[in-house]
């Protein structure tokens, strides 16, 4: 099995996992929660991310939750950012990366944010320009790239030509969404294999969402053609707006067990995630789809029946 040898696991539960809660969550909770899973060895936070907080309540404090975090020596900070207005409110608080979301189906772009596909890459060339000089580094995303709940399948062709027009902007990190879950391991592998082949000089990662139970599987596949940089969130929390059965992301101490437990690096105390997932179980009192989080890795799982038997 050719499987990498580290893994880069970027944390986006303080954005996409916690967009999509009705009840508000505090300020304070937020910078715990996020310093927690920096100390945790994640190298890669999406924080938050300036949008209208008419549009996203949850996150209209990005500003406090910036100014509020002890951020961590090599940890990357981002903020998702829907114009230019978003670009430099995330400057002001020094974000070290902002994240430029496009969908891959005109419907589901029109709908989330009132603009066609070439429109919405129009706006993220006139970020790409706004940030050339500023040290801050520019994320593209590929938002439903394996399936739209409007559209339906969504091609490899129509994936490629996206990350081809982004490549053209100048972007170089670029990470493909299964935004609602509806990708599989054959897919993915031969999607992730293409792209790699044919742009050789962008970084890629993938964002894997659960809704069919495959999320841990397409990110095996995704590692065995050199994929090597997945998005995941504590507990898995997150979901998709327009979808209501939409589960959220693989979570976090998920993936970290899965790379530890295949002898791959990550870099990430598995124990201090679970704990922060903890914490957030606890908030929201209901249980959250993470399998670690509930059974524990294999060594908690052997110490708890060795204590339960004697």
């Amino acid at each position: 099995m050719n499987m990498p040898e580290q893994v880069t696991i970027v944390e986006v539960g303080p954005r996409d996992g916690f967009q999509v809660e009705h009840d508000f969550i505090p300020t304070e909770l937020k910078i715990e929660v996020i310093d927690a899973i920096a100390k945790a060895g994640v190298r890669k936070i999406e924080t938050s991310s300036f949008v209208h907080p008419k549009a996203v309540p949850q996150l209209a404090d990005a500003a406090e939750v910036f100014a509020g975090i002890d951020r961590q020596p090599g940890t990357r900070y981002s903020a998702l950012v829907p114009n230019l207005r978003g670009v430099e409110r995330a400057i002001e608080v020094g974000a070290d990366a902002v994240r430029l979301v496009v969908t891959s189906t005109e419907t589901y772009n029109k709908k989330n944010v009132g603009m066609s596909v070439d429109e919405s890459l129009e706006v993220c060339r006139q970020i790409f320009d706004r940030v050339a000089d500023e040290p801050i580094t520019v994320e593209a995303v590929i938002a439903l790239a394996f399936g739209c709940p409007f559209e339906g399948p969504v091609s490899e062709d129509r994936v490629s030509e996206l990350a081809r027009r982004f490549v053209e902007m100048g972007v170089r990190e670029l990470s493909i969404a299964d935004s609602v879950g509806l990708g599989n391991p054959k897919r993915v592998a031969s999607t992730m294999a293409r792209l790699r082949s044919e742009l050789p000089d962008v970084a890629f990662s993938l964002h894997l969402h659960d809704t069919r139970g495959l999320g841990i599987a397409n990110a095996v596949a995704a590692m065995q053609v050199g994929i090597d940089t997945f998005d995941a969130s504590i507990g898995g929390l997150g979901g998709c707006p327009v979808f209501p059965d939409g589960a959220g992301n693989i979570a976090t101490e998920d993936l970290a067990n899965l790379c530890g437990e295949m002898g791959i690096e990550t870099g990430i105390d598995i124990a201090a995630i679970q704990a922060v997932s903890g914490r957030m179980q606890q908030f929201f009192n209901r249980r959250l789809p993470s399998r670690v989080l509930l059974a524990g890795t294999p060594g908690q799982l052997y110490d708890k029946i060795r204590g339960e038997a004697q």
